[in-house]
């Protein structure tokens, strides 16, 4: 959508006399009358300017005389308003009422769930429906259902206002409680800005020993000189994601028998009683970079960036279960509540060659990382209560931008260590843009590396769930594939293929096993949006399929959602809505179990079956006005006239009919 032309504004207001007073007098009228029509037409120039999340330069409005004795009156708009990440370029508060807004903004966790299932309870994490690479299993301890909740280093964001900024995103939650998330940020000066982001969810859940907590709290800050050669990023972040565990309902056949005495959740029994598992993930994170000499003639700069994180994983019980052993011999000596542990604390000196259309920079990098787990294991079981390792490794970075039409993005990281061997990853993205809004982006990503922590060792009271992963094969994944992105139907083609090398994964007994043959993925996509008049329909569809292996990651074939939508002005052009209906569908599949102890995935068992091929069926109404955004969904609707037989995993029931609340609110003061 296009802007309008900009426009400069001048206006002067100049300091006189006391004795000259009455002579101004109507001279100062007469420019306090026009200050104050001006000041309504700037506001209103203000509220049009939401249209684009670009940063455009000098959209700030200014009234000047140019003069020495005059006053400056600066007017800011939405793109004075913007946020980056320490490496991304930057973009404006987005306040634009989108269709992709529904998707996100209904969601507890403020992502696009495309292709994960949900849990019954808010805040009880997904199951992945299609395989992708999580980085932040790298090198760490993260189990795979707390993952979805986790605020990597590269997406902190760092902002840039021109007056104090808050910002507010409220969801209800299941059977009481809810999910508040709040940003407030503030310029110091003009060089320096802080924020502090908080994130909260209680939700008790339908189903017996269901709660769900989480707490993040993340302070920042960005620092620049006023000669620009200094530069720095800070933050703080520390987040608890915490889960009751029920280990699914024991009785499926309650659940699907149509009994009215289980209509009310809470009567379903549910496997385990009295064990809950808990995730802390805490960093502190500081990169600085200078700038020596002068920019046209030495394009050069010294980054230095250091960092510690560390997470724990407990999984806690007040007595052991009964679901976990038969006998009291398959006990061992050991708490009942259990702990795990990695710390990383990474240091990283780099130099940068930095032009507006090549940046090249590389570093060396040194890590001392540990995994360990709370209390010593018998010695009879050959687990190490701890392994430490010193890592050297180096990082690259490089980008090129050529006629504002092609751009090539790559990065690559090497390190070694005695404890977790080697470690390589290399991303390779390219963008062709021919023609405006028509572009291809294509990629070629490897990475090799240790497999993820929560998979090399274990405590537990329960023997059979030991384990110590000696001497791993380094796990590698290739990926080759890329997308067409399209202005005709706002329309994308995409297509990944992933080969993946010593996959490692839980087989049904809940043991870390590692392949012998390669597993390989294939994913076709499209996503286009049709419109007719103020009605619009958005699919969004994957096809996939492991050519090889399928049984040691179950998949459904295809995944895919639809929403109608009518969109359009309301109340006098003062609000903006959308009503419509969505349908998630994914066909049915034979899916791995969920296992609470480890917070991961296994393969089926004897207690697993297939899931799938049931709709999602959503109606919502959303409606906007000025700032604030209210979203209202009637979830998983057709339970209302028809059976829920819908699972997220084996004997762990989807939702059922549920009313959601969204409200987003910005407030730039």
């Amino acid at each position: 959508m296009k802007r309008k032309q900009q426009s400069y504004y001048k206006l002067e207001i100049k300091c006189v006399p006391s004795h000259q007073m009455k002579n101004k007098h109507k001279k100062i009228s007469s420019l306090l009358l026009c200050l104050f029509f001006f000041g309504g037409f700037f506001q209103a120039q203000v509220n049009n300017k939401t249209d684009s999340n670009r940063v455009k330069p000098q959209d700030t409005l200014v009234i000047d005389s140019g003069k020495k004795d005059s006053l400056q009156i600066f007017k800011p708009t939405i793109f004075d308003y913007t946020y980056k990440t320490q490496f991304s370029e930057k973009k404006i508060f987005d306040t634009v009422f989108t269709q992709d807004k529904t998707f996100i903004f209904s969601q507890y966790n403020n992502k696009d769930n495309f292709g994960k299932i949900q849990f019954a309870n808010t805040g009880s994490g997904f199951q992945d429906l299609v395989f992708e690479v999580d980085t932040e299993q790298n090198l760490t301890l993260l189990p795979k259902k707390k993952s979805f909740f986790i605020v990597g280093i590269n997406d902190i964001r760092y902002y840039d206002v021109k007056s104090p900024t808050t910002s507010f995103i409220y969801h209800n939650a299941y059977n009481g409680g809810a999910a508040l998330q709040t940003t407030y940020t503030q310029n110091v000066g003009k060089n320096f800005n802080f924020a502090v982001e908080y994130m909260g969810l209680r939700s008790l859940g339908f189903y017996q020993n269901s709660l769900a907590s989480s707490n993040n709290v993340i302070f920042s800050g960005h620092y620049f000189s006023r000669n620009k050669k200094y530069e720095a990023y800070a933050h703080y972040i520390h987040q608890n994601i915490n889960n009751q565990e029920n280990g699914g309902i024991s009785d499926v056949d309650l659940f699907l028998n149509g009994n009215t005495n289980f209509d009310n959740r809470l009567n379903l029994p549910v496997n385990l009683t009295a064990s809950d598992s808990r995730f802390a993930y805490r960093r502190y994170y500081f990169s600085h970079q200078f700038r020596p000499f002068a920019s046209e003639k030495f394009p050069f700069k010294i980054r230095h960036t250091i960092f510690h994180q560390g997470n724990k994983y407990y999984y806690t019980q007040n007595s052991v279960e009964p679901y976990y052993f038969d006998n009291p011999s398959e006990l061992i000596d050991y708490p009942s509540s259990s702990k795990k542990y990695s710390e990383n604390l990474s240091n990283t000196v780099s130099v940068l060659f930095d032009k507006e259309n090549f940046k090249l920079d590389g570093g060396v990098r040194h890590q001392l990382i540990k995994l360990g787990i709370g209390d010593v294991l018998p010695n009879s079981l050959n687990i190490p209560q701890e392994l430490s390792e010193n890592r050297i490794g180096a990082v690259g970075n490089l980008q090129i931008k050529l006629w504002n039409q092609l751009e090539v993005n790559s990065n690559l990281e090497i390190s070694s260590g005695k404890a977790f061997g080697s470690y390589i990853r290399s991303q390779n993205l390219l963008k062709f843009e021919p023609i405006k809004d028509y572009f291809v982006n294509a990629k070629v990503n490897f990475q090799s590396s240790s497999p993820s922590f929560n998979l090399l060792m274990n405590p537990s009271v329960y023997r059979k769930y030991n384990f110590f992963l000696a001497n791993p094969k380094n796990e590698t994944t290739t990926q080759i594939g890329g997308d067409v992105n399209l202005k005709w139907f706002q329309s994308k083609l995409s297509a990944n293929y992933f080969r993946i090398d010593n996959y490692t994964y839980l087989d049904a007994n809940a043991l870390p096993q590692q392949s012998s043959n390669s597993l390989n993925i294939s994913q076709i996509g499209g996503e286009a949006t049709f419109s007719y008049g103020k009605f619009h329909l958005n699919p969004k569809v994957l096809f996939q399929s492991a050519l090889s292996n399928k049984d040691l990651f179950p998949m459904p074939n295809f995944v895919g959602r639809a929403n109608l939508f009518y969109q359009t002005k309301a109340f006098k052009k003062a609000a903006e809505i959308q009503a419509g209906v969505k349908i998630y569908y994914f066909t049915k599949f034979a899916s791995r179990a969920y296992f609470p102890v480890l917070n991961e995935f296994i393969l089926p068992n004897a207690d697993s079956f297939d899931i799938g091929g049931q709709p999602i069926a959503d109606v919502y109404f959303n409606m906007k006005v000025k700032r604030m955004f209210f979203f209202i969904e009637a979830q998983h609707l057709n339970t209302t006239f028809m059976k829920n037989k819908s699972f997220t995993a084996p004997n762990y029931p989807i939702y059922d009919f549920r009313v959601n609340i969204g409200i987003v609110w910005y407030l730039f003061s």
